[in-house]
């Protein structure tokens, strides 16, 4: 297949994606699902963090995250009726310069000498209290890593897509309650992590009521003038 091949496989799949709200009774195989997943097991993170967890919730779970869940959710009323699957997006809390989830993704990534993991510390610590400003914020520390669960949640839609899945990405919910409930249901450490967003998985009953609109390219895409 050439680039051009590629470029155009990719092009449809994202004139075909839209936000999916309701779907077939089709299942997703747990072949494909693993798939999607592993473009978010992949996905890059900020500083190699991998500050995440992906819980998959399939068919024969949806209706205990729904009686836990759907009051709160307003953003995932038909999905939760409909979908095939949900995958919730995990973000680490806490992950300051000193914690042990950075010093593990160092050595996960080869720093094993003391030297190398103290310089790069050291560096993620100017990073945090220099830089980004929230090394003794436990909320701008969440943000950090829930900002970096888009990056996979992206790749997942986009893969999806790529094989005919659709999806709709999810964060109209009442966060504080939904994570408490998760917590009570076991599903979460709502000391360590909280839930970021969520999509369902699923394929589309009937294409959208609507054509999906998008501003003006060049309202969007800026070059620089040479």
């Amino acid at each position: 297949m050439s680039k051009e091949d590629i470029k155009k496989q990719i092009r449809n799949a994202f004139d075909h994606r839209v936000a999916v709200r309701v779907y077939s009774d089709q299942l997703i195989s747990k072949e494909d699902m693993d798939f999607i997943l592993d473009t978010a097991w992949l996905s890059p993170s900020s500083v190699g963090l991998e500050g995440w967890r992906f819980i998959v919730v399939d068919k024969k779970h949806i209706p205990e995250l729904s009686a836990a869940v759907k009051d709160i959710a307003w953003g995932a009323q038909p999905q939760l009726e409909t979908a095939s699957h949900f995958v919730l997006l995990v973000a680490e809390k806490n992950a300051r310069y000193d914690s042990k989830s950075i010093k593990d993704s160092l050595v996960r990534r080869g720093l094993t000498e003391q030297s190398d993991l103290d310089s790069r510390i050291a560096l993620y610590q100017a990073f945090q209290t220099r830089d980004m400003q929230m090394v003794d914020n436990p909320r701008a520390l969440w943000d950090w890593t829930a900002k970096q669960t888009y990056i996979a949640m992206g790749n997942m839609m986009t893969s999806a897509a790529m094989i005919g899945i659709d999806s709709c990405p999810i964060e109209g919910f009442n966060h504080t309650v939904l994570n408490e409930r998760l917590a009570e249901l076991g599903w979460i450490d709502i000391e360590k992590e909280a839930v970021a967003t969520m999509i369902a998985f699923g394929y589309r009953l009937k294409d959208p009521k609507h054509p999906r609109s998008r501003k003006p390219r060049e309202e969007v895409v800026t070059w620089l003038a040479n």
